[in-house]
């Protein structure tokens, strides 16, 4: 008889298992009720938050797909696999691209096997250097020193170094030979031969051989890993710090919310909190996901994402962002977006996709990069050939010297560095201040820009204007008329709509019922109320509608126009009803802003779908010169070609979903943060803090990173050239100098070093 078959069972209520329940299993207790786990590790996840798990988030949450990490090569990004390992084209070490806090596994690994090299490659010195050293080694161990040479070399060869070879063997099976190519060949070249001549050095003539036998290179191989590795760990670390930005905003996120729930209120890990969750954020916490307060008020520190100084209050309906700094105040909000929805997620795959990208001058580089290795391993041989033919005795030794010093000294690393390290820096730079560079094209094309075009509400303005006149037309109430065009905007998210909609909130007034809503870009909108055509929004949608503006109102029109107000019509039917006009003020920044912007020598159009007179109100207030109005989607776009026809370089700054087609036809677009998505999908920069001073600090890092490209350029090409002749004993003829393999290598860690260090500089860029 089957005994387990009475054993009672019960239901985990994190993973779903049955469970047998027996005096050792495993299990919690929760008001009142008794629960039973398969594991440890689901007893205390559910201890952390049974509610998440008894009130069916969970399975809520687990309906959310979870993409995969995949792995891409921070030199070669269209390089992306699924596990991780090496490029085969450049042969680093593959990053993951889902941005992570933790450490390097390629970092720990070479810094340990650094330690070695080194450890075995002193003593290994020694040995080499005794007599020069003046150790006085007794002539009694002469004849053996090569061989313990050998044996202190092989592990830091065959163990150590083993990585390297093997990149250098998948450089060669895929036909894209690199830094590792020239690495294997030389330690393999200079190893091979000291092992010859160790083993069997009756091989070499006798001029070859001295008291101590055959020259042997084991020491040059063993100090030549070690300077490759200790080059290694010092670029890791450096392109470690290029991603500091990536890791601060991580950090942005809390661990842990407080959750309301109807037995109180508790504190639970982030990751179980679901979109329509309330939230409790105290006095000086940080905001842990998007979402909307529904309770309280405070203000809220968002510097940290949009660079902005001044908190910005909040109150009931407000939005708030995640990682943002909540300030004296208690808030309650519902939580909108979390995990990789929300804007601070949605920030760090920017930033990280932006690191990953190619800027256009990378491709001079990769031009070069695609002969270099093979012409070094051309200069080798020849080297190799011009000593043997006309070098001093004994030949070949110099010979194998030089060959190996041009091999190690002419590596491409530096080369291949020099655009990708300066964009991933100045990705991080950027966000830090609240400019998010799309990808690398941008950035490059931003520091060439002449032009700039600028939409007119959102952009100089606040973006938030208000009713200011409701001029009835006809026998109905401005109340009346008022409320009719708050219930055509309803849904609309448009600054002018929010304007009416909160004018009419604020003289408490109820909305009447319309239907069939209809959206015209650039135009207005149009319903239905019961049989009669409602529309409200410009000229060109009083022409569309048939609805005639007699001289009088046009002329009172442009008398608001004058004053800087748009104008909007309300129409019934063919009857014009009202005019509304709203006043935006112009953001505080704009001013200094535009004086900014045209000291860097950027001339300054504005470009918006209001009156001219209106427009040209603004435009005078603020100094500027160059306007077009009255333009729907199509004309700005169409105002973006001519101005590109003409050969200026233009950047285009909106933040709405009419200007979505300008910003995707500009050289680059700007998208301010606070406007629509569409706007942001469109753009090559986006502005988290939404005004025109990140418009002069994106320009800034622009132009700052272009200077850092070509000089990271210039210290790779100019390195290669002054070095790879040394190596291959140009200089001889006339010093006597010849380079020897250890400080080649040496000389190799350094260009990569000092490449990144000067990307580096842009972390402290005043911005």
């Amino acid at each position: 008889m089957d005994q387990t078959a009475d054993i009672p069972t019960g239901k985990d209520p994190v993973c779903g298992m049955s469970v047998k329940i027996t005096d050792t299993s495993r299990k919690h207790d929760h008001q009142g009720t008794t629960y039973h786990f398969c594991g440890e590790k689901c007893r205390t996840r559910f201890k952390a938050d049974p509610y998440f798990y008894l009130s069916g988030n969970a399975k809520i949450r687990g309906k959310l797909a979870v993409k995969g990490v995949s792995y891409t090569c921070p030199m070669d990004p269209e390089v992306v696999q699924d596990t991780p390992g090496t490029c085969p084209k450049c042969g680093m070490a593959l990053e993951p691209m889902t941005p992570s806090t933790a450490p390097s596994p390629e970092l720990a690994d070479f810094t340990r096997r650094m330690g070695i090299s080194a450890a075995l490659s002193v003593p290994l010195v020694v040995l080499a250097m005794g007599p020069m050293l003046g150790l006085g080694l007794p002539m009694a161990w002469h004849p053996y020193l090569n061989y313990a040479q050998a044996a202190l070399a092989s592990p830091v060869v065959l163990w150590a170094a083993w990585p390297f070879f093997q990149r250098a063997r998948d450089s060669l099976a895929n036909r894209s030979p690199n830094m590792w190519t020239l690495i294997g060949l030389g330690v393999a070249a200079a190893y091979l031969y000291s092992l010859l001549a160790t083993f069997a050095p009756w091989v070499f003539p006798l001029a070859y051989q001295g008291a101590m036998g055959v020259e042997t290179y084991f020491e040059a191989t063993g100090v030549i890993i070690t300077l490759v590795f200790l080059g290694q760990v010092l670029e890791l670390r450096a392109r470690a710090r290029t991603g500091d930005a990536i890791r601060a905003l991580m950090d942005l996120s809390p661990a842990t919310a407080f959750r309301v729930q109807p037995d109180g209120t508790f504190e639970v890990p982030l990751e179980n909190i679901i979109a329509g969750d309330l939230l409790r954020v105290r006095a000086a916490d940080k905001v842990p996901v998007d979402g909307e307060v529904v309770e309280g008020a405070s203000s809220v520190d968002e510097s940290l994402l949009t660079g902005e100084p001044l908190p910005v209050e909040k109150t009931v309906g407000a939005a708030l962002t995640g990682g943002t700094l909540n300030g004296s105040g208690t808030l309650v909000m519902r939580a909108t977006r979390v995990g990789a929805a929300t804007v601070l997620a949605q920030i760090i795959d920017m930033v990280s996709a932006a690191r990953r990208s190619r800027a256009p001058i990378q491709a001079l580089a990769d031009r070069v990069a695609a002969w270099f290795v093979p012409t070094v391993v051309g200069v080798a041989l020849a080297a190799f050939a011009g000593w043997m033919a006309f070098g001093p005795s004994p030949g070949f030794v110099y010979a194998m010297a030089a060959a190996v010093s041009v091999l190690i000294i002419a590596c491409p690393c530096a080369l291949g560095l020099a655009t990708p390290i300066s964009i991933t820096t100045a990705a991080g730079r950027g966000a830090s201040v609240g400019v998010l560079v799309k990808d690398a094209a941008a950035l490059e094309s931003l520091a060439k820009v002449d032009t700039l075009v600028i939409d007119k509400t959102g952009t100089l303005t606040l973006g938030r204007p208000q009713v200011s006149d409701v001029v009835p037309l006809g026998a109905d109430s401005a109340e009346t008329l008022l409320a009719l065009a708050a219930a055509l905007e309803q849904g609309a998210s448009h600054p002018l709509a929010k304007a009416i909609l909160q004018a009419a909130a604020d003289k408490g007034l109820d909305l009447p019922a319309v239907s069939q809503f209809e959206s015209r870009a650039g135009q207005g909108i149009v319903a239905q109320r019961g049989a009669t055509r409602l529309g409200l929004g410009n000229e060109a949608l009083l022409a569309s509608l048939n609805v005639a503006v007699p001289p009088q109102v046009a002329d009172q029109a442009k008398s608001l126009r004058a004053m800087g107000k748009t104008v909007m019509f309300l129409t019934q039917g063919t009857d014009l009803s009202a005019m509304i006009a709203a006043a935006d003020p112009i953001k505080p920044t704009t001013a200094q802003a535009l004086a900014t912007l045209k000291s860097q020598g950027i001339t300054i159009i504005m470009a918006t779908g209001d009156a001219q007179a209106t427009a040209r109100a603004v435009a005078q207030s603020l100094g500027l010169t160059q306007v077009s109005a009255g333009l729907l989607p199509a004309g700005k776009a169409a105002l973006i070609a001519h101005l590109r026809a003409q050969g200026h370089v233009v950047a285009m700054a909106g933040d709405g979903v009419n200007d979505a087609p300008a910003l995707a036809g500009a050289n680059v677009g700007i998208a301010m943060g606070p406007g629509s998505d569409v706007a942001v999908e469109s753009a090559g920069i986006t502005l988290l803090g939404g005004d025109l001073t990140g418009i002069a600090r994106a320009i800034t890092l622009s132009r700052a990173t272009m200077r850092n490209i070509r000089q990271n350029l210039f210290f790779a090409f100019g390195y290669n050239a002054l070095c790879i002749p040394i190596a291959a004993g140009l200089l001889y003829p006339v010093t006597g100098l010849v380079l020897s393999p250890m400080i080649a290598a040496a000389a190799m860690s350094l260009s990569s070093v000092s490449v990144i260090t000067n990307a580096l500089r842009l972390r402290a860029l005043k911005l």
